[in-house]
């Protein structure tokens, strides 16, 4: 049934008399005549959906009519062809031009004029109004709402695209329920509203099974439309995580068993470990052998049922050796600077940590972070970083200190060589920076690379720094005389090393004649022992015989032979001190005695 409300006018005609036309009431007007509008379009309510129809008849005019839609034209006389639900119908001879309207739509509502173009003439502006009944309410959370026990009830009820805006009421057990509050939300099309209700309920005014009803309406649908929700008290699962056995080793197998209580019941079980889903796991118990990783990855149980979920998480108490948390990092610093090392460790029981120099045993620091006051060279080297945990195991992490300074060379201030040959000494330079120049100089001579002469200079680098070869062809005597000397320096500073060469050959032959002669002075003592040894029993026999008339003999003999011993002995001694320093003089000088 269509419902058209009509706003009425005082005058339901209107003429429009123009210089030209001065008579009215015949069918074919001449010039002179008049236009007279016997029905005009009036403002009307119409419900989206409905058809409708704008009356406009002119008598008096038999020219061409157009409709005008907020002036914007239709057409032209009949023809409406861009406008398919439009529709001018009535009896074309009797000057009838009405604008029917199918199906109203929204985009339908607005001002309309029936204009007489060729003599100016145009009806009133009737404004068509489009009512649209709001969608069907939705409450959110419908058709069952759950509650757990103790809980107040919120309830939202949304009355979307209507024009006007939906008139929302909450309704239980045939009552209204008073308190609801209420917002309006104008649409991007300037005309429909939608309309949002929240109604707060406490939870002591609460049934489990009571039903709640949303009803929305407006002009467009008196009666309203509704929608239902069914209230039902429960409770989230109630759950319980077992972890068996606790402490357990790293590596051992440990059970994890997720106990339920839940109304409604237990629709599924789902674990996860550190975040992560696990698969395979879907009931109540799981088993798994463990790792490092569940003491700080817990191990959680998300039970659910049609109320909601429920999720429980266990650490397991694992013990497992040291890992490293946060690894310490190399470093390079100025001499003079602070150097500062870090590590962390996790460890289960309590672990201890240790920190060392490399190939020295001072514990230098305990706690995670290690700083090292004012940096010399000779601190740089390797450090570590060990964890201790009792009884389970052992950690270490290794890290280097590299500390900028000037150069040191460390060197063999005594090298040797043959006369005659090719020799070489060398200079071992630890310099970080790198050295930025080495350079060999003896007399007032100076060589950094290359060949000068007999002599050459070459530089290679290793891991442990720069060596430097100072290469000499046919050795001369002169070369054993001489002092080299091997500096190197950097942007911090340099380092200077004194080197002599010794002549190889000249010790070689003397460590020979010094066990030549060594040797036989232990000869010459060992005959002298002997003959001593005979004469002694010799003696022993005179004395035997004689005794009583030679006491004075015997005595003599004893001093003259303790005498010659004494004097041999002397004489070996001194024999070997002059053979020794006949060997080392004329070679090495002070250097070979001080070698013997």
């Amino acid at each position: 049934m269509t419902l058209i409300i009509s706003k009425r006018v005082s005058s339901l005609t209107q003429i429009l008399t123009f210089p030209k036309w001065r008579t009215c009431g015949t069918a074919n007007l001449e010039p002179g005549g008049c236009v007279m509008f016997i029905q005009q379009p009036h403002d009307l309510v119409i419900v989206a959906g409905e058809p409708v129809t704008l009356p406009c008849t002119i008598i008096g005019y038999q020219g061409m009519v157009l409709w005008v839609k907020d002036g914007l034209a239709l057409g032209v006389n009949r023809d409406l062809s861009g406008y398919p639900r439009y529709d001018v119908i009535g009896d074309h001879s009797k000057g009838e031009y009405h604008l029917l309207i199918e199906r109203t739509e929204l985009v339908d509502d607005g001002s309309f004029e029936c204009q007489a173009i060729q003599v100016a003439g145009r009806s009133r502006p009737a404004q068509l109004t489009v009512l649209v009944p709001p969608d069907d309410p939705v409450i959110i959370g419908a058709p069952v709402v759950s509650l757990r026990a103790g809980d107040s009830l919120n309830l939202t009820c949304h009355a979307n695209n209507a024009k006007p805006a939906a008139s929302i009421i909450w309704i239980r057990n045939g009552e209204v329920i008073n308190g609801a509050a209420y917002t309006k939300t104008l649409l991007r099309d300037g005309k429909r509203e939608s309309t949002v209700s929240t109604l707060h309920i406490s939870a002591s005014n609460i049934e489990s099974g009571q039903q709640i009803t949303c009803r929305a309406s407006n002009k467009a649908a008196p009666n309203g439309k509704e929608a239902t929700v069914t209230i039902d008290i429960q409770h989230f699962p109630l759950v319980n995580l077992s972890v068996e056995p606790q402490p357990v080793l790293e590596g051992n197998l440990v059970k994890f068993h997720c106990a339920a209580k839940a109304n409604p019941p237990v629709t599924h079980y789902r674990w996860a470990k550190g975040g992560s889903m696990i698969t395979d796991a879907t009931g109540d118990t799981y088993e798994v052998l463990v790792d490092h990783s569940f003491f700080t990855e817990p191990v959680s149980c998300e039970v659910t049922n049609a109320l909601g979920s429920t999720n429980i998480s266990r650490n397991v108490d694992v013990y497992f050796g040291p890992r490293l948390a946060a690894e310490p990092q190399s470093l390079q610093v100025d001499r003079g600077s602070d150097a500062v090392f870090s590590c962390a460790w996790i460890g289960n029981p309590s672990l201890t940590i240790v920190w060392m120099k490399r190939g020295h045993g001072v514990v230098l620091s305990n706690e995670n972070t290690l700083t090292l006051k004012a940096v010399r060279q000779e601190d740089a080297g390797k450090y570590v970083c060990r964890a201790v945990v009792p009884r389970v195991g052992v950690g270490e992490k290794e890290v280097m200190l590299t500390v900028n300074g000037p150069p040191s060379i460390s060197s063999t201030q005594t090298q040797q060589a043959l006369y005659g040959e090719k020799g070489q000494i060398k200079c071992f330079i630890r310099s970080t920076p790198p050295p930025d120049r080495i350079a060999w100089s003896w007399k007032e001579t100076v060589l950094e690379s290359g060949t000068s002469g007999r002599y050459t200079v070459e530089t290679v680098s290793t891991e442990e720094g720069v060596i430097s070869t100072l290469t000499m062809r046919n050795i001369v005597p002169t070369d054993f005389q001489t002092i080299y000397n091997c500096t190197a320096w950097n942007s911090f500073g340099s380092d200077t090393e004194i080197i002599r060469l010794k002549e190889q050959g000249s010790l070689r032959l003397a460590v020979i004649i010094g066990v030549a002669v060594g040797a036989f002075l232990a000869l010459i003592v060992l005959i002298g022992t002997l003959g001593a040894f005979c004469c002694a029993r010799l003696q022993r026999k005179d004395m035997h015989l004689v005794m009583s008339s030679l006491p004075v003999s015997l005595s003599s003999r004893q001093r003259e032979i303790s005498g010659t011993v004494k004097s041999e002995n002397g004489a070996s001694r001194l024999s070997a001190r002059i053979g020794v320093e006949t060997v080392g003089g004329p070679a090495g000088g002070g250097e070979g005695a001080t070698t013997h």
